[in-house]
């Protein structure tokens, strides 16, 4: 029998539960409240005998009003002390039931976040990851069982004290995949430990292009574009392994990753000249040339600032089929989305509890709080989940606008995060670390603090934060010296800074000079306004809008 054919036959068997619950989800939506209701109970009800729960008196909490009353709308940093106990082994200072690992994120401070992953969270993100797949596969069925091109990150980069592994989400849950599902990654767990950026790309064109990959998965579409550039520059090298059956030299790679990847690298001559000849036709080696576009689907983010990324795929991947993953972070999967070309996935009110906090209210001493089954179409929300995994009315900083509904049940899609926080490529810089490092260089450097924006700008070839400041505010001679320090401190800020800049998705940051008068002219413009007294007003240190450059009037381009 056709291998592909037998796959698709077990595909069928195995998939029949998740049709199932794909089935019993399109029922929730039909009634977000209860779901949502429902949802609520069961996570206080789990978690009744933690500490975490005694101190905000889970037991009396009979209603959505009542938890509201007793658990306060908060950032990691107010859970951090009941984690760094679980960090410890006292697991139940939060947690109901045992820690696998803790997922690593990029936090709004210097140290980066661990999100504790229980049983409960990992049965929780493979049903969200089996709906979308599902759903994709269902809409896609010439794609289906083909090879997956995914990249995983190392699930135990380093250790808490208890012992327990911190790391990489996408590491742990591949690992633990069905053998028959694990076949399909191109990318093994053998290649997870590699850090290094441009050896992990490489590694992943090494093993993808002798496959007939038809889902390539990335969350951030930057990833994508640059694959499609590490192709492009180093085809030859490839085209060289693959018929050899080996793996350049030059990458960067921990002891033992070598050896543990040969088993892979299988001689494929055929497959290289295939390549070779696609090659010498079109003057270069792109993804289309390697994966035909009808029978592709791309996986990715496609809301908030990657619309740019998004537009670049084409011209190195052709016309694929797209769909985005979903609103999903290392706190857990929020959204799922069900057709292709957008944004907007349905919000998942069988997984997690959501509450949602309208733009206008984010600044206020007593927002308004809204549940999912209060939310109006094309209205803008702040978005705070409560998680089964010990999240409790958690502000993700994540800006959403409701698109339509699935039943009764939004669908959402992500704009930014917030008005304290920019991200191009997924370093998700705060306004914290921006205001930290200025400081910290500024007094190094003997400089007087001026007052400026840090803001994203778009290139096409390398995106940059540009710093917006009045011409002659320092020496043309200070300004080198304090790009150089500011971006080092960003850097050791901001951990996926430093990586986006290593591996060349973000260039350097640059100086964009403003005429003089510029800030006091465009403060009291904002300030009229948003409204309030000129006491409450606040200047704001960095601005997450890709567009801001177009409307500042920059004297000249900043090198």
């Amino acid at each position: 029998m056709n291998p592909r054919l037998a796959l698709l036959a077990l595909g069928k068997i195995v998939g029949f539960p998740s049709r199932v619950r794909l089935w019993q989800f399109a029922a929730a939506c039909k009634d977000p409240r209860r779901a949502q209701e429902d949802r609520l109970r069961e996570i206080l009800t789990t978690h009744a005998g933690t500490a975490f729960a005694r101190d905000h008196h889970f037991s009396s909490i009979k209603t959505v009003e009542d938890y509201r009353r007793n658990v306060p709308l908060a950032p990691y940093d107010y859970l951090e002390p009941y984690i760094a106990r679980v960090r410890k082994g006292e697991t139940e200072a939060l947690i109901a039931g045992r820690v696998r690992m803790f997922a690593l994120t990029s936090g709004t401070t210097a140290a980066r976040k661990t999100i504790p992953v229980t049983d409960r969270y990992l049965k929780d993100y493979k049903r969200g990851w089996n709906r979308w797949g599902l759903r994709m596969l269902l809409d896609h069925q010439s794609i289906s069982c083909s090879p997956m091109l995914q990249m995983a990150g190392d699930p135990a980069e380093f250790h808490t004290e208890a012992g327990i592994p911190c790391g990489s989400l996408s590491g742990l849950t591949t690992a633990l995949q069905k053998r028959f599902i694990r076949f399909l990654y191109v990318m093994p767990a053998a290649a997870n430990p590699v850090t290094d950026t441009a050896s992990r790309h490489y590694i992943a064109l090494r093993l993808g292009l002798c496959r007939r990959v038809g889902v390539l998965s990335a969350a951030n579409p930057s990833t994508l574009v640059a694959l499609a550039r590490v192709l492009e520059a180093r085809a030859e090298n490839l085209l060289r392994d693959i018929a050899d059956g080996t793996l350049s030299r030059d990458l960067k790679l921990p002891a033992g990753v070598r050896e543990t990847l040969m088993p892979f690298l299988k001689k494929s001559p055929e497959r290289a000249r295939e390549l070779e000849r696609a090659s010498a036709r079109d003057g270069v080696l792109r993804p289309y040339h390697v994966w035909p576009p009808e029978r592709l689907l791309i996986g990715t983010w496609m809301g908030g600032s990657v619309g740019p990324y998004i537009r670049q795929l084409k011209q190195y991947y052709g016309e694929t089929f797209r769909r985005d993953l979903g609103l999903i972070a290392s706190e857990g999967r929020m959204t799922i989305p069900m057709i292709d070309d957008t944004p907007a996935g349905v919000l998942d009110v069988t997984t997690h509890y959501f509450e949602f906090i309208p733009e206008a209210e984010i600044d206020s001493e007593k927002p308004i709080v809204l549940g999912a089954h209060e939310l109006e179409d094309g209205k803008q929300y702040f978005l705070t989940p409560t998680t089964a995994a010990g999240l409790y009315r958690y502000d993700l900083h994540d800006l959403v606008r409701v698109r339509g509904f699935y039943g009764k049940t939004p669908q959402i899609e992500f704009l930014s995060k917030g008005s304290h926080i920019a991200s191009l490529t997924g370093e998700k810089l705060s306004e914290y670390q921006v205001t930290h490092a200025v400081a910290q260089v500024t007094e190094q450097l003997g400089l007087p603090l001026p007052v400026y924006v840090v803001a994203p700008v778009w290139d096409d070839r390398m995106p940059y934060y540009g710093f917006f400041v009045e011409a002659g505010a320092w020496p043309a001679t200070s300004v080198e010296k304090f790009l150089g320090a500011f971006d080092s401190a960003l850097s050791i800020a901001n951990d996926e800074y430093a990586a986006k800049r290593s591996s060349r998705r973000l260039g350097p940051v640059r100086v964009e000079p403003l005429p003089p008068g510029t800030w006091r002219e465009w403060d009291a413009n904002r300030q009229r306004t948003r409204g309030g007294s000129a006491e409450q007003y606040k200047h704001p240190c960095l601005i997450g809008d890709v567009n801001f450059r177009t409307t500042m009037p920059v004297l000249a381009a900043a090198g």
